[in-house]
Formats: structure tokens, sequence, C-alpha cells
């Protein structure tokens, strides 16, 4: 049964700088991570054509962020009955009809097995239409180290969690971000978001959009299907966890915000699709040298929380 949020509906308004001062402060702050870095506001390029391919054109048009669930309801023990429609999170924002892409885990039951999901839907605003259904699961096999990709055709569902930028999905103006050699510890988007919170400090602003990994390898996670056993810990979900380094290009959704607001959020999640059978949960680069990411985000003004668990969040990978 899916939930309706009708409870744990929260929302917090985020600060939205313009983006050419976003601008600005994100180039000066990559730049102690990477070599090279350009970050411009452009118009936002096609995002139904490749190397993107998603369900709509644009990010832009009343963005805002959903934040729904939360690693509790996966450890320590799997909360299987969590299971959530878009349909009801674009309800829950207020913007029926959204364009969603983001981070989450698959609908268990659709998939056979727990999976990573990939979010890339265009629903219809008047419930008329088939919603653009161009979502991605990655999975496990019976043997860990074998993972699938696979397009969830047949699903707005997804459970236990998801990190979701939702917008009309119109073209506009967005932030154009560039960055290779890494130089820093950072990975791309921990860069992104630590340079915010530093820059803006209690004022919290959310980034929400795709990025490409045009060029190496970067190491993605994806999970096993539900543990028979507890998950006490980080340390024990990270052994549960199974890592991946995979090969660009590598086509990565999802939002980050630079500080919490007392809603217990995840701070960075990116889920990553490509078209040669790689994708999972985005961790890092594992090579600095020839890395190259291109990214285009918005600002979002809000951010619902839905579902909140009421415990915290302290079972989470250590490499998270």
């Amino acid at each position: 049964m899916s939930s309706k949020f009708t409870v744990t509906n929260k929302k917090a308004q985020l600060h939205v700088p313009s983006l050419e001062e976003a601008a600005k402060v994100l180039e000066d702050g990559l730049k102690r991570n990477f070599a090279n870095v350009s970050v411009s506001v452009v118009d936002c390029p096609d995002l139904t054509q490749k190397p993107f391919n998603l369900a709509s054109p644009g990010i832009c048009g009343s963005e805002r962020l959903a934040d729904i669930g939360g690693p509790p309801y996966l450890a320590p023990v799997p909360k299987k009955d969590k299971v959530y429609d878009l349909d009801k999170v674009a309800e829950a924002v207020g913007l029926p009809g959204a364009f969603v892409i983001g981070a989450g885990a698959g609908p268990w039951e659709v998939v056979g097995v727990n999976s990573e999901l990939i979010c890339d839907v265009k629903l219809d605003v008047n419930g008329n239409q088939d919603p653009i259904k161009k979502s991605y699961v990655a999975k496990l096999g019976d043997q860990l180290s074998d993972y699938k990709l696979e397009k969830l055709p047949n699903s707005t569902q997804f459970c236990l969690m998801a990190n979701l930028l939702c917008s009309e999905g119109k073209s506009g103006k967005v932030l154009e971000v560039k960055a290779s050699k890494r130089t820093g510890q950072e990975n791309f988007m921990s860069s992104l978001r630590k340079t915010l919170d530093e820059h803006y400090d209690d004022k919290v602003v959310g980034l929400g959009g795709v990025f490409l990994i045009e060029s190496g390898k970067a190491t993605l996670h994806i999970m096993p299907d539900f543990s028979d056993r507890p998950l006490k810990d980080g340390g024990e979900v990270d052994n549960w966890l199974q890592y991946f380094d995979m090969d660009a290009p590598l086509v990565c959704l999802g939002e980050l915000v630079s500080r919490d607001v007392n809603l217990d959020l995840r701070l960075e999640h990116f889920h990553c699709f490509s078209d040669h059978g790689q994708g999972g949960h985005y961790h890092y680069d594992t090579t600095p040298d020839t890395v190259s990411y291109r990214g285009y985000f918005t600002i979002p003004d809000a951010i619902y929380r839905l579902d909140q668990p009421e415990q915290t969040n302290t079972v989470m990978p250590t490499t998270d």
C-alpha cells in the first residue's frame, strides 16, 4: 500500500541565491578539489537527448526537493511495508504532474529483490495520460559479484527511501558545472555541498539535477537483497553493500543540501545509470588524473520531508 504522507509531511524553506552568485561561489570552492573548473549560467540543454536521455527536456519550473523515508527503514531490519508512489510524492510537494529525478530504493515486489533506483519519471498533471517512465534499477544476482542494470518501465513505485528533485520539467536557466582532474580528497557532490555550506553558513542551500561522469572511473555500490540478519551499525552496512569500480560515461541523478534543517535529512544522494550496463549509488571517482564531470543543476526553494523515521539516520555506510 502506498503511503499518502498525511501525518509526517514537513516543509522547510531553502535559501535561493541568484544563479550568478552561486556560480561564482561554486567555481571558487571547486578549485580546492579540481585543477580545471568552470561554473556558468546557461540554458538547460535538452535532457531528452544523448547522453542524458531523460524523460523531460529540463529541470526548471517550481523546483523543490523531497526527502522520503530513510536508512532507518532499511536497517537494522528492513521495513518492507514502506512502499511509496511518485504520484503521492508529487501531490505531497504540491506539484502534480512533476518531473521527478533522483536516488532511492527500487520497488522490491516489482523487481523481485532489493535494488538501487535511478528515478526518471515525468508524471501527467491531470492523470489522464501514462507517465513517461525511464527509470532504471541496479540489482545483484545470486552471485554478489554479478550486477545488472535494467529499465523499470512498468512502475512508479519505490521503497524505503528516496531523495528527489521535483520540477515542472521545463527548459530554463541552470548552473552548468564542469570539473576535471581531481586534486583534493572530496568527491564531486561533496565538494559542491561543502562549498555551499562554508559560504552560506546557516543559510541552507539545495541543489538538484544531473551530472555526467564523462571520463574516468568511479566507485558505486549496489544493495544486495535484504539481509537475513540485522545490520546494527555503519560497518555492518558497509560489509553488506557491494562496491564496484564502474566506467564512464555515467549519468547521475539526485540532490543535495548544504546542511540539515532539523529534519534528519540525507545531505547528498546521487544514483547513476549508463547505456553500457553499469549503474548504482555514486560514491567517488577512482581516477583523479583523468576524471571529468559535467553537471546541470537548479536551486530549489524548499525541501519536503515525507514519512520521516522516528529513529535518526545512525545506521549509514561509513563511506557515504
